[in-house]
């Protein structure tokens, strides 16, 4: 046990640095969100904003167009923009292929050459991929509160608390569930950039998949395949609460890569 926590603290030593500065800008950009949302609605540039959406947005988005195009849903934007989306997944997919690039460096025959149980090397990684994904999604919630009390108009309506705080837990389970699957992968695989590389066309593949399932009826019937399915921020803007079942979806892909990555990782050959 005391092998597994020296373990751990090394691994977060090592990615630190990446995971605060990701986290510290992830969480500027709900400021400046704020700043630019809040300058918008004292110039009441948002009647005009709505005018100008292509028609193929409103599509997609449906109802919650109305409630994007104002203060709230600018400052909720940050929890569903692609670049933010993109980021956090990326972080997990690295965070969860660290015993491939172990394995790859040849570092792993050190760290198994005391006595420690390669299940603990899986362990690790699931409690590091999962603290970081919560830290970021922290700081991202406390931009949020910070920057609405510097930059918010008076007299402007703020998102609420369960609002901000359901679009930041189904956008965590969203990044678990991807660390997950890439977890799995990087199990089985020999080379971190493969699995790194696998896990990321996967995301691409579903994200468009679910992307041309909103645009297209007949692309419907497969779209439960994407994970990002199972995260609509539209529906939690426009003031429905957020389904348990996506929650529990998300949660069961995350446990069944967990689950697989346990047994691959036991049963693999790590001399190369």
């Amino acid at each position: 046990m005391r092998a597994a926590a020296l373990l751990f603290t090394y691994s977060l030593k090592r990615v630190r640095t990446l995971v605060i500065t990701t986290g510290l800008l992830l969480a500027a950009l709900q400021l400046v969100l704020i700043f630019v949302a809040g300058a918008i609605q004292t110039s009441g540039g948002f009647e005009q904003l709505s005018s100008l959406l292509p028609p193929f947005a409103r599509q997609l988005l449906g109802p919650a167009v109305v409630t994007m195009m104002s203060f709230s849903g600018i400052v909720c934007l940050g929890y569903f923009e692609l670049a933010v989306m993109g980021a956090l997944i990326a972080l997990a997919v690295t965070l969860a292929t660290v015993p491939t690039s172990e394995v790859e460096i040849g570092f792993m025959d050190l760290i198994l050459a005391r006595p420690l149980a390669r299940h603990w090397i899986i362990t690790r990684t699931i409690v590091l991929t999962t603290l970081v994904s919560a830290f970021m999604l922290a700081l991202m919630v406390a931009g949020t509160r910070i920057g609405l009390r510097m930059f918010a108009p008076k007299g402007v309506l703020w998102p609420s608390t369960t609002l901000i705080n359901s679009l930041a837990v189904n956008l965590g389970m969203l990044t678990l569930c991807w660390g997950g699957v890439a977890m799995a992968i990087g199990a089985a695989s020999s080379r971190r950039s493969v699995a790194g590389g696998a896990a990321g066309l996967l995301a691409l593949a579903t994200f468009l998949l679910d992307y041309i399932a909103r645009l297209w009826q007949p692309a419907e019937s497969i779209a439960w395949l994407s994970p990002f399915r199972y995260y609509n921020p539209f529906d939690l803007i426009t003031g429905n609460a957020l389904p348990l079942k996506n929650l529990f979806i998300l949660g069961a892909i995350a446990v069944a890569g967990f689950a697989a990555a346990y047994v691959l990782f036991a049963r693999r050959d790590i001399s190369r």
